[in-house]
């Protein structure tokens, strides 16, 4: 869930569920953005694998937008990968909206494609480094950095920065058994604060898993 106080109707919010099936993972996911004014609805359907180094994605989105005008509606895929280069890099990518669907037909509106590319580096078992670039094909990129540190034993605390639009991050992370707790800041002159929290609980282990 994220909270917006400085801005009405735009609190988020998501929920998914991710389960390991013979070959590969399945997830379905749901998202809600606005208020009665205006708002957003996504289904998600996706499934992904590992093969060697490299996990790959594909999700497919069922989009709908709700304003004073009507309703709009559009089918979107997105498509991703992860790679662990050594133990210590980790490399990804994905894009969103890959099929650019149409939104309407009289203006030609278009759900927005977004690359996005970054890399993560364990610097040591505490510490983990990471940076990205996101450019949407209609915008200039925005690059962002972060930085999670464990400061003791299944809590991390977390920082990080956005330029163009300009942000910074600040967060916590709890691991208490299967449950994990998030909660996260950020902060921009142009909209002030917004608050994030989310709750993961894992039903299963792996039993590789300490």
């Amino acid at each position: 869930y994220e909270a917006r106080p400085g801005l009405t109707g735009a609190d988020r919010m998501a929920a998914v569920i991710a389960v390991p099936v013979k070959i590969g993972v399945v997830g379905f996911g749901l998202f809600r953005f606005g208020d009665d004014f205006y708002s957003e609805h996504m289904i998600t359907l996706g499934y992904c694998n590992q093969f060697g180094l490299a996990s790959i994605g594909l999700k497919v989105n069922y989009v709908q937008y709700r304003n004073g005008l009507g309703i709009r509606h559009a089918m979107s895929l997105n498509f991703g990968g992860l790679a662990q280069l050594t133990p210590q890099i980790t490399v990804g990518a994905y894009i969103v909206n890959l099929n650019q669907p149409k939104l309407s037909t009289i203006d030609n509106e278009r759900l927005p494609t977004k690359l996005v590319a970054g890399i993560a580096f364990q610097t040591s078992g505490k510490l983990l480094l990471l940076t990205e670039i996101e450019k949407d094909l209609e915008y200039g990129p925005t690059i962002k950095g972060g930085m999670e540190y464990e400061v003791y034993k299944k809590v991390n605390f977390r920082t990080g920065f956005n330029l163009h639009p300009n942000a910074v991050f600040f967060g916590l992370g709890f691991l208490i058994s299967k449950l994990k707790i998030d909660y996260a800041i950020q902060y921009n002159n142009t909209l002030g604060a917004a608050h994030q929290a989310s709750v993961a609980y894992r039903l299963k282990r792996n039993r590789h898993e300490k």
